[in-house]
C-alpha cells in the first residue's frame, strides 16, 4: 500500500530529518502544505537532496497568487535542486476567504481560472512553448521557461465535476483532503477515470488525505479531531467534500480505532479507488508522543517502500 505522511517541521533541518526518517521507515511520500516553512519549495528541495527515493509533494500550492509561468519555473528549480526525480506538484485554487479577503484577488469563476492555469503549467512542465490567451491567465513563454530536468507530475485538488475533468484531462490525478471512501468510489474515481480515458491519458492517481490515529477509544479520537479542525470550519470547499459523503465534520471521516480497525479502513480507501494514502497522523490522549508513535508504526508496517 502506498502510504505517505504530512510533511513539515519547525525548521529546514528538522524537515530534512523527517524526510530521511520517513524514507528509512518505508513511507512512499510526504505532503507539504503551502504554509510549511513560509514556502515549502525551498525546504522540500533541500530534503530532496538528502533523500534518494521518497516522493515529496505539495498539497497544495495555491494557484491565484502565482502566475503559472512563474510557478512552472519555481518547480523546475526544485526539480534541478533535488537532483533526482520524486517531486510532485499539487495545485489548488484554495478558498475564497483566503484569495479574496487576504490576497485581495477576485475569486470569481475558480473553475475556469484553474482550468486555464493547469493547461499552462502542465504544458510548460512537458517542455512545450506556450502561447496562451485566456480569460484569466495568459502567457508567452518562449525563452522564459527553465529546462525541467526531471519529470514532475501534477495533481489537482479536485471535487467538482469541472475540476475532476481538468484533473483527468490535463493533470496526473487528484490530491484530496477529507474525502471519504464513499465519495471516492461514487463520485471522484468514476469522473476522474472517465476524463483521463477520454483524453487518452494514463490512469490517474487519487491521493486520499485523512486524519489517522490508532486509539482504542474511537470516540475520544474523533473528539480530538473535532477539537483541532476548527481551521476548516466555514470553508465551503471542504464542507462540500464532507456533505458528499454524508458527513458533517472532519471527525466523521477520520480513520480512527484500534489497529485492526484502522487497517481495515485504510484498505477500504484503496478498494474505493485511492491509489495513495496521505495519513495525517494526530495525537490522542495524555501521552502524545506514544500516540503518534503507535499510529506511525502501524502505517510503516502497511507501507510499501519505494524502489528504484
Amino acid at each position: 500500500m502506498r502510504i505517505g505522511l504530512t510533511g513539515g517541521a519547525s525548521s529546514t533541518d528538522k524537515i530534512v530529518q523527517q524526510a530521511q526518517r520517513a524514507e528509512a521507515d518505508g513511507f512512499t511520500s510526504l505532503w507539504y502544505a503551502s504554509t510549511v516553512a513560509g514556502d515549502p519549495l525551498t525546504a522540500l528541495a533541500v530534503a530532496g537532496r538528502a533523500t534518494t527515493s521518497i516522493e515529496l509533494g505539495t498539497a497544495v500550492l495555491q494557484t491565484y497568487p502565482c502566475h503559472p509561468l512563474l510557478q512552472a519555473n519555481r518547480v523546475a528549480a526544485v526539480a534541478e535542486a533535488m537532483g533526482r526525480k520524486g517531486f510532485t506538484l499539487g495545485l489548488g485554487p484554495s478558498h475564497e476567504s483566503l484569495v479574496r479577503d487576504v490576497y485581495g484577488l477576485s475569486y470569481d469563476r475558480p473553475g475556469r481560472n484553474t482550468e486555464e492555469y493547469v493547461q499552462i503549467v502542465t504544458a510548460l512542465l512537458r517542455g512545450e512553448d506556450v502561447d496562451f490567451r485566456g480569460a484569466d491567465w495568459s502567457t508567452r513563454s518562449a525563452g522564459r521557461m527553465a529546462k525541467v530536468v526531471h519529470d514532475v507530475p501534477v495533481l489537482l485538488s479536485a471535487m467538482s465535476p469541472r475540476m475532476l475533468r481538468v484533473a483527468g484531462q490535463y493533470a496526473d490525478g487528484t490530491v484530496l483532503w477529507m474525502a471519504s471512501g464513499k465519495v471516492i468510489e461514487s463520485h471522484i474515481a468514476p469522473a476522474l477515470h472517465t476524463a483521463a480515458e477520454s483524453a487518452g491519458r494514463p490512469t490517474p492517481r487519487i491521493v486520499a488525505g485523512l486524519p489517522v490515529a490508532v486509539h482504542d477509544d474511537a470516540d475520544e479520537a474523533r473528539a480530538a479531531v473535532a477539537a483541532n479542525a476548527t481551521a476548516y470550519a466555514g470553508m465551503p470547499n471542504y464542507q462540500r467534500v464532507l456533505d458528499a459523503g454524508g458527513a458533517s465534520s472532519p471527525a466523521d471521516v477520520a480513520i480512527v480505532g484500534n489497529a485492526r480497525s484502522v487497517r481495515a479502513q485504510l484498505q477500504s480507501l484503496v478498494d474505493a479507488g485511492a491509489t495513495d494514502i496521505w495519513a495525517a497522523v494526530f495525537p490522542v490522549g495524555a501521552d502524545r508522543k506514544e500516540s503518534v508513535r503507535r499510529t506511525t508504526d502501524l502505517l510503516a508496517e502497511m507501507a510499501t517502500p519505494v524502489t528504484g
